[in-house]
């Protein structure tokens, strides 16, 4: 930890530092568990040079979480999206998973999409990974679906030289159909938005909890379909949303269409080997 960070943090803390071990586990930013001079320690997440504006906003994804009180997020302790830029949360020291822990965690899901949002989008942007991510609400979900999430997406890849022109011309098509094949008309939900195993935690009793948001109001099937992307969740955990609140028909044919949104951020993210996997969602949807 740099000499900069530590100073900032005793400053906005109002307490000594004692020490710092840095954490793995991250891919865009450097982590450290600080211990405290009062005996706690805190978890802090830094980046050199961060997009303007990422730390506040996922501050404010973490605090919009938590007016749901269904789950457990870290309580924010301090952010600063100024030089040095940090994230400063509650420590949450993992334990052995309770039993009945994929329940608790589906019912608590079921909860926090129920407890809703104002509408389709958020009152402010924020961020995918490190990517810009735009909020701007839209009359209804298809609208905000397209427009806020796919189109951005799918010409950040263009312009990189990622997407060809029959794959172009197959998201034009799905763009066409999208009122239709968007589900059931359900008010928003209050998402996490980028709800892969990664960003699962549990934590010192043993519950669940979630971590790294990318929020807004949507459509709840797209966190569940996030969810069976690249795994980590147990059968049972669908199994008990579904029994605290039951899907629409036909969620389960929509699952490749609300997988479009991360895997074309993949590409963006990674690169075009996640290509194929964007073309065989989007051959099921159109």
């Amino acid at each position: 930890m740099s000499p900069e960070l530590r100073a900032a943090l005793e400053q906005r803390l109002g307490t000594t530092m004692l020490g710092a071990k840095r954490l793995g586990g991250g891919d865009i930013n450097d982590a450290f568990e600080v211990s405290l001079d009062d005996g706690t320690s805190i978890f802090v997440k830094t980046h050199p040079n961060p997009p303007r504006g990422m730390f506040d906003a996922e501050a404010r994804g973490l605090r919009w979480l938590e007016e749901a009180a269904a789950i457990r997020v870290p309580r924010v302790v301090a952010v600063s999206d100024a030089r040095p830029a940090y994230l400063a949360l509650e420590l949450l020291t993992p334990a052995k998973r309770r039993p009945g822990f994929d329940e608790d965690l589906g019912r608590s899901l079921a909860a926090l999409h129920a407890f809703g949002a104002p509408s389709f989008g958020l009152d402010h942007d924020n961020f995918i990974g490190r990517l810009p991510q735009s909020n701007t609400i839209a009359r209804d979900w298809a609208s905000f679906y397209w427009t806020a999430r796919l189109e951005p997406q799918l010409r950040l890849a263009t312009d990189r030289g990622l997407i060809d022109r029959g794959t172009l011309s197959s998201f034009e098509a799905l763009r066409r159909a999208l009122p239709e094949r968007a589900g059931s008309n359900e008010p928003p939900s209050r998402l996490h938005g980028d709800l892969w195993g990664g960003n699962l935690h549990v934590d010192e009793t043993g519950h669940p909890c979630l971590i790294d948001p990318a929020v807004y109001g949507g459509h709840r099937e797209v966190d569940l379909a996030m969810m069976r992307l690249f795994g980590g969740f147990g059968e049972r955990v669908f199994a008990a949303y579904d029994e605290a609140w039951p899907l629409a028909p036909g969620a389960n044919t929509r699952i490749h269409l609300y997988q479009l949104y991360p895997l074309l951020v993949h590409v963006n993210l990674f690169g075009g080997s996640y290509l194929g996997s964007v073309k065989r969602a989007l051959s099921a949807c159109v």
